[in-house]
């Protein structure tokens, strides 16, 4: 069984200022299974945009993790502002967590280390 959405966006929150980094939830969504995208920005101003992989990436064993997907990397604040915008108007449901961290290190597990 998955986790519940606000009970991961919790504890990733929790980890991110726990290691001396800042994490803010910027918008809630369906406490139990809405979709979480992480947007990471570093000193240099560039973010990038995670959001969770699709179904065809997860495997077999992988059903009860979050599995993320890079959607945009290293890029301008305005491109990342404006795919959110888009997630949003597709689905309302989402959580958006910001963090502030150089190396995303173990906080989300990519669907590219998996294999």
């Amino acid at each position: 069984m998955r986790i519940r959405s606000d009970i991961f966006v919790s504890a990733l929150t929790r980890r991110v200022f726990s290691d001396g980094g800042y994490a803010a939830v910027v918008h809630k969504g369906s406490e139990a299974s809405g979709a979480i995208f992480v947007r990471q920005r570093f000193r240099d101003g560039l973010e990038t945009l995670y959001g969770p992989a699709p179904q065809t990436m997860i495997g077999q064993g992988d059903r009860d993790n979050r599995l993320f997907e890079p959607r945009l990397t290293r890029s301008e604040p305005d491109a990342v502002e404006a795919l959110i915008a888009r997630e949003q108007k597709f689905d309302g449901d989402l959580w958006l967590v910001e963090i502030e961290v150089e190396d995303l290190g173990s906080y989300l597990t990519l669907a590219d280390d998996t294999g």
